[in-house]
């Protein structure tokens, strides 16, 4: 099921306990997404908006998001209207895509005010709405969109909300099974085009139960009645994964059930959404990578055709000291002169000359080649080692990307910035000199047992966390011969299955997560040294050990929460 009109309505009654609970935070993390912590019955719940493109959402989260040092517009204005706020009512527009918060809060004087945000969850329209109930002004939006992208209705501060287009689809919620619907050549598409809220799953599913069974009407109410009692799902098949409110019977794959939509909200869109992000904070930092390595890659070919020029150095060497042995019998204007070759069996070589040099220039001539070739390999061979140090260290980086989250693209900018890859940003003249900067802690896992497990995420946390953070007794693992993160059991002796869950900790973190049966080193802290000169994060070690692991996916899900002991 996708977040459709369907799902909404569900979401909508999950989220019902918040109502009456009061805004202690609003946060801004991302362009598209806000949180506001609603206090609602003794607990807080991080109730999360979100207006992205594909992921437009409305759940309660427990992933944890860092905030941005400094707050957006939105955010501020979110703060000024709703900061202690009492939500009153959560309310699904008809069966659309369309979640209305209604709040009440006190304005500067004193005075109750009736505020609403609205979330509409419609895909690259998506958008988080502020808007004075009395007035049914806009007071701030998440997204401005002016008249020039959108002529049926103006979405910028200070004009006169106007609600999403409407079709005249009937509310299934409230409206009967039409059974003449039955005799349409595709019952999904006609659901769809008859029914407000299908998404294209949620009415295949639907249209399966119709058609497979002898009671059509009792068919229709099972499906909504079910949607009273969630069993949020996640159903797998062949790498895809999908989720609904209930368990799907036209869908094939492995099912996984949770407790709540949001739970189970968390787990769908975790690794997806935070990819996302990922790629688009840290475009530039990608855009600047790809061309680096594209510049390397064609360093490395020219070097590896120079190379290949200098075999023929002999070559230029034997011509030369045939033509010195045979000087006598080379005329000055020939062009070419075949002679007895003594280091080939006195075979005939064809040597070619110029006509404008003496005898003696052309076998000079061909001795310099021989030298200039001769002085180049040992310069080509030291270009072609640092530049494939440099390949190597830049598809690390790369690597370590595609692994990050958001914060930790902040790590990844600031080593460039050290290395001397990106300039470093300009202060202006009257701020105080720039402090050093200080690098984002690893993330934090926990074994079976409860030992606590630290996975540095870039070259500056894996230097961090093994030369500084780490106990010399503790154990450290990497994935064998690959990029990839550095991994600390925070104790000396750690048991079997707490190493083989660090080491699918090291193998997961690493260029290998795709892989099977990946080889991850073990060693002690004590025994890692950086050689002088290398670059952050490259260490050497000795006298490992070595344990063979396939990454699991599911398992680093159950390691990220510590067990209850």
């Amino acid at each position: 099921m996708s977040f459709d009109g369907v799902f909404t309505h569900t979401m909508t009654q999950e989220l019902q306990p918040l109502v009456d609970g009061k805004i202690t935070k609003i946060q801004q993390p991302y362009p598209n997404e806000l949180i506001l912590t609603i206090r609602s019955h003794r607990k807080n719940y991080p109730l999360l908006l979100s207006a992205h493109p594909q992921y437009a959402r409305v759940q309660v989260t427990r992933i944890p998001y860092v905030n941005p040092a400094t707050p957006s517009k939105f955010t501020m204005s979110l703060r000024k209207y709703l900061d202690g706020a009492t939500l009153q009512q959560i309310k699904q527009i008809d069966n659309d895509r369309v979640m209305h918060f209604s709040f009440t809060s006190r304005n500067e004087l004193g005075d109750l005010q009736n505020i609403r945000l609205i979330v509409e969850m419609m895909g690259r329209h998506s958008n988080v709405i502020l808007i004075n109930h009395r007035t049914n002004k806009i007071i701030d939006l998440i997204r401005h969109v002016p008249a020039d992208q959108n002529r049926y209705r103006l979405l910028m501060p200070g004009a006169d909300y106007v609600e999403p287009p409407r079709q005249n689809d009937q509310n299934p919620f409230v409206m009967p099974f039409e059974t003449d619907l039955l005799q349409a050549d595709q019952l999904a598409h006609a659901l769809q085009q008859t029914y407000q809220g299908f998404g294209r799953d949620t009415a295949q599913e639907l249209a399966y139960r119709l058609e497979n069974s002898a009671d059509v009407l009792g068919a229709w109410q099972e499906f909504f009645a079910a949607l009273d009692t969630p069993q949020p799902t996640i159903t797998t098949f062949k790498g895809k994964s999908q989720f609904s409110a209930i368990p799907y019977r036209s869908e094939d794959g492995t099912q996984e059930h949770f407790d709540s939509l949001s739970v189970m909200l968390d787990a769908f869109y975790e690794n997806k959404a935070e990819s996302d992000r990922v790629q688009q904070q840290g475009a530039n930092l990608i855009h600047f990578l790809k061309n680096e390595l594209q510049k390397d890659n064609r360093k490395m070919k020219k070097l590896k055709l120079t190379m290949q020029s200098t075999e023929k150095a002999d070559d230029y060497r034997i011509r030369g000291e045939v033509l010195t042995t045979y000087l006598s019998q080379v005329e000055r204007g020939m062009t070419e002169i075949t002679l007895p070759n003594f280091y080939d069996d006195e075979k005939p070589l064809k040597i070619q000359l110029s006509n404008q040099l003496s005898p003696s220039k052309n076998a000079q001539k061909y001795f310099t080649k021989y030298q200039k070739l001769r002085n180049a390999v040992a310069y080509v061979t030291d270009q072609m080692a640092k530049t494939q140090s440099e390949i190597d260290y830049l598809e690390g980086i790369m690597t370590q990307i595609k692994l990050a989250s958001p914060k930790d693209l902040d790590d990844i900018r600031a080593e460039l910035q050290q290395q001397g890859y990106l300039k470093p940003q300009k202060q202006g003249k009257n701020k105080k000199k720039q402090r050093k900067y200080k690098v984002n802690q690893p993330d934090t896992f926990y074994a079976s047992d409860g030992t606590k497990i630290l996975v540095g995420k870039n070259n500056l946390q894996n230097e961090q966390l093994t030369l500084h953070k780490a106990q010399k007794t503790d154990i450290w693992l990497h994935a064998k011969d690959v990029p990839g993160s550095h991994v600390i059991i925070t104790d000396a002796n750690p048991t079997e299955k707490t190493l083989l869950e660090a080491a699918n900790l090291a193998a997961y973190y690493s260029k290998s997560r795709d892989s099977s049966n990946v080889p991850v080193d073990y060693i002690e802290v004590k025994k890692i040294r950086k050689p002088n000169g290398a670059k952050p994060g490259f260490v050497v070690y000795e006298g490992q050990r070595t344990v063979r692991v396939t990454p699991d996916e599911v398992l680093i899900d159950k390691l990220r929460h510590q067990p209850n002991m």
